[in-house]
């Protein structure tokens, strides 16, 4: 068993290995450490560039493209290591990026994930949109970072130095514990790509686990190098992956207020997005809740064990008021000025 398998998953992604694999080579010098590529059916020629620039680099061929989370998930039950980190093929490392997060999950039994500071690639003075300095949820299960509240992104003036325990850390740069990623069920498969780290971090979080941001570690993550922003097929799988996300961790006695209250909040999002002439995406939002209501039934099971399984009455990384309200109606934008942890 090797200590950590840094592993990156990729899909039709040369120009980015070319850009972005050398400056993981370069730096990821910790004892004991292999780095897998593994690739989710690529139609470029990802493979034969891999096999002829680097043939020393483990990689595992997947025969289609499974997404984020499955592909993932297939992919690390071929790998044999105490801690799994798994970094997107947009991401640029840094000198002793990797360390400071392995000892301190080593130091630290009772926690089982965490993720460094993510900064733009394209603008390094400026938090990334995906992972910032830590990922949180709000009650209604609205996702957003410690440096980034919706689209309003900060500056990193060393503001959120500070290592803290967070909800979520991105998929875009998670180091986890192979064991608790294997007893928790991995990934949530159907999800396909965004918001299964969420899902992941949440169920985590509700069986008494911690993950946290250590921010002495830094990286720069590119972001939506495969769907950008605005993509209605994005919009889907957000809409519909968070709605999934909710019903299966949610406690009983949340369940049917929050579940109402988001199927008027997304009927909203989608006039907003009609009224500013994105048509494709207002369709997709409804698209996301009448496949998210005509397929439920199949998540039963997983939010039966969620439920049986979880230790903690609430989840103390659940920012307990709305992120809307805050940000709308309190025009409050930066992360500091929540005074949260309250």
């Amino acid at each position: 068993m090797k200590k950590v398998a840094v592993v990156i998953l990729n899909w039709n992604g040369k120009v980015l290995l070319e850009e972005f694999l050398p400056s993981v080579i370069k730096y990821t010098s910790y004892p004991d450490v292999e780095i897998v590529v593994a690739d989710n059916g690529s139609t470029d020629d990802s493979v034969e560039y891999l096999e002829s620039a680097y043939p020393y680099i483990n990689r595992i061929l997947l025969p289609e493209n499974y997404g984020f989370a499955e592909g993932y998930n297939k992919a690390l039950k071929q790998i044999d290591a105490e801690y799994f980190v798994l970094l997107n093929s947009d991401v640029e490392v840094t000198d002793n990026w990797l360390l400071p997060m392995i000892s301190y999950l080593d130091n630290n039994k009772d926690i089982v994930a965490a993720q460094p500071k993510i900064l733009a690639q394209r603008n390094k003075r400026c938090f990334e949109y995906a992972g910032a300095s830590g990922g949180f949820l709000d009650k209604y299960g609205y996702p957003f970072c410690r440096g980034r509240i919706f689209q309003v992104v900060e500056e990193d003036k060393g503001q959120y130095d500070k290592p803290m325990d967070v909800l979520w850390a991105t998929g875009a740069c998670l180091l986890i514990r192979s064991k608790d990623f294997f007893e928790v069920g991995g990934f949530d498969g159907s999800f396909f790509a965004h918001m299964e780290e969420i899902d992941l971090c949440w169920r985590l979080n509700c069986r008494g686990k911690r993950i946290v941001c250590l921010p002495s570690s830094v990286v720069y993550h590119v972001g939506a190098a495969t769907l950008k922003i605005e993509s209605p097929r994005k919009t889907y799988l957000n809409f519909r992956n968070n709605l999934i996300m909710l019903y299966k961790n949610l406690p009983q006695h949340k369940l049917k207020r929050v579940m109402i209250l988001r199927l008027v909040l997304d009927y909203i999002a989608a006039f907003h997005f009609a009224v500013t002439g994105k048509y494709a995406n207002a369709k997709e939002v409804i698209r996301a809740q009448k496949d998210f209501y005509y397929s439920r039934k199949m998540y039963s099971r997983a939010r039966k064990e969620n439920l049986e399984k979880r230790v903690v009455d609430e989840v103390v990384t659940i920012y307990p008021k709305s992120i809307l309200v805050a940000y709308h109606l309190k025009c409050i934008k930066f992360f500091d000025k929540l005074q949260y942890p309250l």
